[in-house]
């Protein structure tokens, strides 16, 4: 199969391919399940329990456990589940922390551009915006680290990644700020950078929504233990008492009432990480993955990366355009109809499921390379691609 798409011919694209991705699911979020995953092979013991009861609290402090272990975070740092996905848990720091210093945020895509109204427009402060657009980075080596600094590390809705950690000075006075939801378990995290990391069960390990992860580094505990912000908490955001944090929150004892089938398909998830190598065997699925859309890109005339720097191009949430002079004379709502044909069409066929780019970006098509993809479906999927490109151009 990994010949196929280099020697494609007009014949293989009028004709459908004969062989279809295994399993065609390429959605940047929630992601693919796990490779032999099934809701039968799930432990039941807690469902129906209560999630402060001793089984409950050992399922989620396991969770909790082997998210150190394959994510390889330092005991130096805390891991919570908390509330509301990724989101909920980069807003549960912005608003905990934030305000006791000056803020740079980091904009380039639409998550990022979403924590920038946060601050500006809910918290209310003046923070520095240093953006750039899709596709591209700011300016790193500009950034002012006496402030407290967020951004994203894995743009999933541009395919912009920041390269590494480099950037990040060990002397920094203010605290780094990671959404890192596209980004951990598929690219090496330093932790010892980080100060605030975030993401959520649902995009490299395939895992279900709702829940998030909160990872604190020393120096944002004890940002939280000595610094009380002038607006109101919600009730989810509270992290501390009396001064202190609150330990539970970090051993398993979640602020609210969590899913605890969510965190049994969790688990089974890290399960399956360690039987795939760990992180670096995650990494490697993530790279090989994204390696061979590179070649499908690389055979296809009318596809073009999204991100021209491969240094800074993701391997998880890939971003896709259509090549200039594919749908040249075709304005930005034209090309979107087209994204829209495409994609519609390689579904109704069962080849390529949710590949439209996000609705914020420029347009073409997003593919998820994260580690639960297999990468002969990738392969399998350039075939099928250029046919449907044919038969929407075509009419």
């Amino acid at each position: 199969m990994t010949g196929l798409v280099a020697d494609l011919t007009l014949e293989v694209r009028q004709d459908r391919p004969a062989e279809k991705p295994a399993r065609p699911y390429f959605s940047s979020g929630p992601c693919a399940k796990p490779p032999g995953w099934a809701l039968e092979r799930l432990p039941h013991g807690s469902l129906g329990r209560s999630h402060r009861s001793k089984l409950g609290k050992s399922r989620l402090s396991h969770a909790i456990d082997l998210t150190r272990e394959v994510l390889q975070v330092p005991d130096t740092h805390r891991i919570g589940i908390v509330p509301a996905s990724d989101t909920g848990a980069v807003e549960m720091a912005m608003w905990s922390m934030l305000g006791a210093r000056p803020v740079t945020l980091l904009a380039w895509e639409s998550f990022g551009e979403g924590w920038v109204t946060d601050a500006v427009k809910q918290l209310k402060i003046e923070p520095t915006v240093m953006k750039a657009p899709y596709g591209a980075l700011p300016d790193l080596s500009a950034v002012d680290f006496t402030n407290d600094v967020i951004f994203t590390w894995n743009g999933t809705t541009s395919g912009v990644r920041v390269p590494d950690g480099d950037w990040i000075p060990d002397d920094r006075e203010g605290l780094t700020f990671a959404d890192a939801t596209s980004a951990a378990f598929a690219m090496p995290l330093p932790f010892d950078k980080l100060d605030v990391t975030t993401f959520s069960f649902q995009k490299v390990l395939g895992g279900e929504a709702a829940h998030g992860v909160l990872i604190l580094g020393p120096r944002a505990v004890e940002r939280l233990e000595s610094y009380t912000p002038a607006w109101p908490l919600p009730k989810i955001f509270r992290m501390t008492k009396a001064g202190k944090l609150i330990e539970g929150i970090f051993q398993g004892e979640t602020i609210n009432t969590p899913s605890m089938l969510v965190i049994e398909d969790y688990i089974f998830a890290l399960e399956w990480a360690k039987e795939v190598g760990g992180l670096e065997g995650l990494i490697e699925r993530s790279i090989a993955n994204a390696g061979a859309l590179d070649r499908v890109v690389e055979a296809l005339p009318w596809l073009d990366h999204l991100v021209v720097d491969p240094a800074i191009r993701s391997t998880t949430s890939v971003c896709l355009k259509f090549a200039d002079d594919a749908v040249s004379g075709l304005d930005e709502e034209g090309r979107l109809a087209l994204v829209k044909k495409l994609a519609t069409k390689l579904e109704s066929e069962d080849a390529a499921y949710d590949i439209a780019g996000h609705r914020d970006a420029p347009a073409g098509l997003r593919i998820w390379c994260g580690a639960t993809v297999d990468a002969a479906d990738i392969e399998a999927l350039g075939p099928w691609l250029d046919w449907g490109w044919l038969q929407v151009k075509t009419g």
